[in-house]
């Protein structure tokens, strides 16, 4: 079965509300969406997270990453880069760069910030990366959606974002939920047109 795989870390829960409307997205594209998350780091050296998160999306393996017909990559922003949580997943991923796995495959971005200058353009360029290194294809959001014209919050060319704001407590504006769903259809629909 061919799916696009929805990954993300959320600390608030805002970029898990994005990775809804992404999948919402994916799935209006014709294909189904697995929706996973990565567990949080350590501070000490031992792991502390549970094999099985309490509540939310599963963990992601590295098995449904290799077996994914397109991505979806998602990241609050920490300092204009992407959380440590979804940077010690991607460094786990060196057996699917050695095989080539992710090859032509591929994959859009999103992220939330507390700012609305709070560096999330380059948040998206810095989980690109990885990416660009595994030979993936980058999608962004074209300039014919509209409400990327016409937003005052998030959105960017770059991927789906999204302005928490300084509480972490902004939901989701209506452009933002229309970017993401937007994200995820073109993704979707990219994934089908190459797996063809």
């Amino acid at each position: 079965m061919a799916y696009v795989l929805v990954l993300y870390y959320s600390r608030h829960g805002a970029t898990a509300e994005m990775a809804r409307h992404i999948a919402h997205g994916v799935e209006a594209g014709g294909m189904d969406a697995v929706v996973r998350t990565v567990a949080g780091v350590s501070t000490v050296c031992e792991a502390s997270q549970p094999e099985v998160p309490d509540s939310g999306a599963p963990y992601a393996t590295l098995d449904e990453l290799k077996e994914c017909a397109g991505l979806a990559l998602g990241s609050p922003t920490r300092f204009g880069n992407m959380a440590a949580a979804m940077k010690y997943f991607l460094d786990s991923t060196s057996s699917l760069w050695m095989s080539g796995a992710l090859i032509d495959k591929p994959a859009a971005l999103f992220t939330s910030t507390s700012s609305l200058h709070g560096g999330q353009e380059s948040t998206l360029l810095s989980m690109m990366n990885p990416l660009l290194h595994h030979g993936m294809m980058i999608l962004g959001l074209p300039y014919t959606e509209p409400d990327l014209l016409h937003t005052s919050s998030g959105g960017t060319p770059y991927g789906a974002s999204h302005h928490a704001g300084a509480d972490n407590n902004n939901p989701l504006t209506q452009e933002e939920m229309n970017l993401c769903h937007a994200l995820g259809k073109r993704l979707s629909t990219t994934a089908k047109q190459l797996a063809a």
